[in-house]
């Protein structure tokens, strides 16, 4: 089967490089002839050094950069029996494109949508033959990131999803199911990590490299929030923050923080303009943390259970099955437990007293306890026996 695939920025061109060495023939298509340029040179950097490395011979390397074309031409895509779109998260270009694509390929191609918050159902009815359009999102970088959620739009037919998954599948990713809600399963359920770490600092109750710390050391997190979201960039954090806020109608458990808009509109992005959270300017020496037992447990505590409680609402709300929640978690996020499994560890009682008790707290709405752990905690259920 030919690959196509849209826009050769890193997305793009990371899903060509996992598409090629699965054994497809992949058209990578941009635009703009200087990023696609650059897209040739950095996928034969990659594959260079992935063979230097002895992670693949000269001949595979080879192989795989000769079965990825460049092109700057849609029509390219006459044959392909796959097309994964991977350009700037705006709903109308994406379904302009995408309109574009049913006059050039065949009716039997499937078209895939790599967006991380926008409807797929949307993008979907810009189609004469919507029932061929899905989700399909990878994680930044495609070649590294193992999992993928697959998501169908209200129109997709099951068929589709069934040849999406096993496809998918055959590239040696791991795909989680997720219906067609804002944010999907991972960039929904981990908007505490940041929405409450954010929270944390701005009521100084901690410092960053204080939650940073507990978060790592304590909770056993990869990453602090803070740390992260300077990785990330705080431009990019921000504006999924407001697009997952706004497509759930305002609610308030996805309120962005003033906090990193502001950093937003100083240019204070993170690593990538060397100031963030953090100074990043060589010899700069980096806060320490308060290495307070109790307040760092306290930290952690409040962080996790509103991680524990979204993912119990995603489930819930049928957004997706408990395993693959789960899954998304763990392989998407590298968080070091399953959040469910972790509400099993700690108790789902302990879990609904603490969300009550931070709503009586703060008379929030933010702080809502999720309906499925307060009658699991009512009958005294678990999410695994």
């Amino acid at each position: 089967m030919k690959i196509g695939i849209i826009g050769s920025g890193s997305m793009g061109a990371g899903i060509a490089q996992v598409a090629a060495t699965a054994g497809h023939e992949v058209l990578l298509y941009d635009n703009n002839p200087a990023a696609l340029e650059r897209a040739k040179t950095n996928l034969l950097n990659i594959l260079n050094k992935l063979a230097a490395k002895g992670k693949m011979d000269d001949r595979t390397a080879k192989a795989i950069f000769g079965r990825v074309y460049f092109v700057d031409n849609l029509l390219a895509f006459a044959e392909c029996g796959l097309v994964i779109e991977a350009i700037i998260e705006d709903l109308g270009i994406k379904k302009s494109v995408f309109g574009q694509l049913e006059d050039i390929v065949e009716s039997s191609c499937i078209l895939a949508t790599n967006t991380s918050s926008l409807s797929v159902t949307a993008i979907a009815s810009a189609c004469q033959q919507p029932d061929r359009v899905i989700g399909i999102h990878f994680f930044n970088p495609a070649p590294l990131m193992k999992l993928v959620e697959v998501i169908p739009a209200i129109q997709t037919k099951a068929e589709i999803v069934k040849q999406a998954r096993n496809l998918i599948e055959g590239w040696g990713k791991l795909v989680v199911l997720a219906k067609d809600t804002p944010g999907f399963i991972v960039n929904r359920v981990a908007r505490p990590f940041y929405g409450e770490a954010l929270r944390l600092l701005e009521e100084g109750l901690a410092d960053v490299a204080t939650i940073d710390w507990a978060m790592t050391e304590i909770g056993g997190f990869r990453m602090g929030p803070f740390t992260l979201m300077d990785f990330i960039g705080n431009d990019v954090n921000y504006t999924v923050t407001e697009t997952v806020f706004q497509a759930f109608y305002y609610d308030p458990r996805y309120k962005p923080a003033f906090t990193q808009k502001r950093l937003s509109e100083a240019g204070w992005l993170g690593r990538k303009t060397g100031r963030g959270y953090y100074d990043y300017a060589e010899g700069t020496i980096q806060p320490e943390p308060k290495k307070d037992n109790q307040l760092c447990r306290d930290i952690v505590w409040r962080i996790v259970v509103m991680l524990i409680n979204e993912a119990a609402d995603a489930l819930y709300l049928n957004i997706a099955s408990r395993d693959d929640i789960d899954t998304a978690m763990t392989t998407g996020v590298n968080y070091p437990k399953g959040l469910l499994r972790w509400a099993d560890e700690v108790g789902i009682k302990h879990c609904v007293e603490t969300m009550d008790r931070l709503h009586v707290e703060y008379l929030e709405d933010r702080y809502r306890c999720s309906p499925l752990l307060r009658k699991m905690a009512r009958d005294g259920k678990t999410f695994y026996q």
